[in-house]
């Protein structure tokens, strides 16, 4: 996947275009969840330090501030599980845990109940422990996707929601998107954090058994939570807590059978039946399941957003870290995001993306000094051709640009310019143009529209300039020549687009 398709589908601390090129390699393994992350090398590379941590005294719970909802009981046929409710928000959140869950003790954590409190500004949250763990009841053997799916079901039933937000964590992943399939009705939205479409599928069985037995040896000290919520080492205090956190979840061998159990199933086959609006969360540095994973997952599920963090711990809600991702989860949802800033000024305008082609390759070839001077004469060449055609240029993406205009058809002339140009110093361009909506933040700039036209972008080819219906529709009688390419599906927007291809 070229460079700039990658960065334009992730994001790691803002919205705005910075981000779309901003990320280009992440350190990744190729093993499933709870793969050989257990290593020496992973825990040192992906470790968030404990001494910051423990110097802003992030770790303390917030418990004076939180008062414990009362944990009651839904039927699922024989079966009792065990939730709480929080707030009386107008919109229904369901929080489906992962493996190691207790509902009481889980607000001993540091920013649990902060980051509760937060989403219930905006939202009914219920959440429960999953038949088997935590407070609802034991079980014989392993229970069904299936039968967890029911669990869902009955606590839903037994709130009166007829419709839900569903956030599932990693290991509530698969159950969440079931659900969501065989339920669209009852699904308003679905976000899932730290997901995956197959555990340990990547991993040998000898491999699996011991990463098992190790993981069962250790069940009770901390050392699973340690990665969980993103510690290197941890004080005798920090586990002891995450310890206890453990053992009151389930037992070590009632969590080895889960670990079997997801070794086995693969949702794969009922991605394409999701048809609600999903979003998904990933941290690069994800010591539990690799951020490979989530890019796969998010890749298999038509239209669905993906977000990536820069250096955030597996559990994403279980740090006093995660106010930017729940401003991400209420932006999803309701469309609005808390921490915008009312002061946004925004435009019509037509927004241009341009990429160099192999760039990667190019770079490699040349050097990095000569390829530096290149970059520099295209930065150059670029600047001079946006402002002969009375466009703005926000920014140089490291191997192109961004730039608007306020008409399109100077937008198109200056793509078919620029590529001409870039051809005569030995670089293909590629480039995409949209016009829309867009937010003026100081000399950046942002919005649905920018999104768009780097979409459109990476439909094109070397030496090509697309542009959306809009731009056709918008420059009829100028004289521009287009050609149809087609209808095309673009990552993460709604429907389907038909681009055209600008012609000298």
């Amino acid at each position: 996947m070229p460079a700039s398709d990658r960065a334009d589908r992730s994001r790691t601390q803002s919205e705005s275009p910075s981000g779309l090129n901003g990320h280009r390699v992440a350190a990744e393994t190729q093993l499933g969840k709870y793969g050989s992350n257990l290593g020496d090398d992973l825990r040192t590379s992906r470790k968030i330090s404990l001494q910051s941590l423990s110097a802003i005294r992030l770790w303390e719970p917030d418990m004076a501030e939180f008062v414990m909802p009362q944990t009651q009981y839904a039927r699922s046929g024989d079966i009792n599980i065990a939730y709480h409710v929080i707030g009386d928000g107008p919109i229904d959140l369901l929080i489906v845990p992962g493996a190691i869950s207790h509902l009481e003790l889980v607000h001993e954590l540091p920013g649990v109940n902060s980051n509760v409190q937060r989403l219930a500004r905006f939202a009914r949250i219920i959440s429960f422990d999953k038949r088997g763990v935590g407070l609802s009841d034991r079980v014989v053997g392993v229970p069904s996707l299936e039968e967890r799916v029911d669990d869902v079901r009955a606590v839903l039933d037994a709130v009166r929601s007829r419709k839900t937000v569903l956030l599932g964590f990693s290991e509530g992943c698969p159950m969440s998107l079931l659900f969501s399939a065989t339920y669209p009705d009852r699904v308003s939205h679905l976000v899932l954090v730290g997901g995956f479409i197959r555990a340990d599928y990547s991993v040998s069985e000898p491999q699996f058994e011991a990463i098992a037995e190790k993981i069962v040896a250790g069940w009770g000290s901390g050392q699973m939570m340690k990665r969980v919520v993103g510690i290197s080492e941890g004080t005798k205090e920090q586990l002891a807590t995450l310890g206890k956190f453990e053992r009151m979840s389930c037992s070590p061998g009632a969590f080895k059978a889960v670990m079997v159990m997801n070794r086995r199933i693969n949702v794969e086959p009922i991605l394409q039946s999701v048809r609600v609006p999903t979003l998904l969360l990933h941290s690069k540095i994800d010591a539990v399941v690799p951020v490979s994973e989530g890019r796969k997952l998010a890749d298999a599920i038509v239209g669905a957003k993906y977000i990536e963090y820069e250096d955030l711990p597996h559990g994403l809600l279980l740090t006093p870290r995660g106010e930017e991702v729940i401003n991400d989860i209420e932006e999803f949802v309701t469309g609005h995001r808390p921490d915008a800033p009312d002061d946004v000024d925004r435009v019509l305008a037509t927004v241009l993306f341009t990429d160099i082609v192999n760039s990667t390759t190019k770079a490699i070839e040349l050097g990095d000094r000569r390829w530096r001077d290149l970059l520099d004469t295209h930065d150059r060449l670029a600047t001079q051709v946006v402002e002969k055609h009375r466009g703005k240029m926000v920014k140089t993406t490291g191997d192109g640009i961004l730039a608007m205009f306020d008409g399109p058809g100077r937008g198109v002339r200056c793509a078919l310019a620029l590529g001409e140009a870039a051809r005569q110093i030995g670089l293909p361009l590629r480039a995409g143009l949209h016009t829309g909506e867009v937010e003026m933040r100081g000399n950046d700039v942002g919005g649905i529209a920018v999104h768009v036209a780097a979409r459109i972008m990476g439909q094109s080819g070397a030496n090509e300039v697309f542009v959306s219906r809009v731009v056709t529709d918008l420059v009829a009688g100028a004289g521009l020549k287009f050609t149809d390419r087609g209808c095309f599906d673009l990552k993460g927007l709604p429907g389907a687009w038909d681009l055209f291809a600008a012609i000298q």
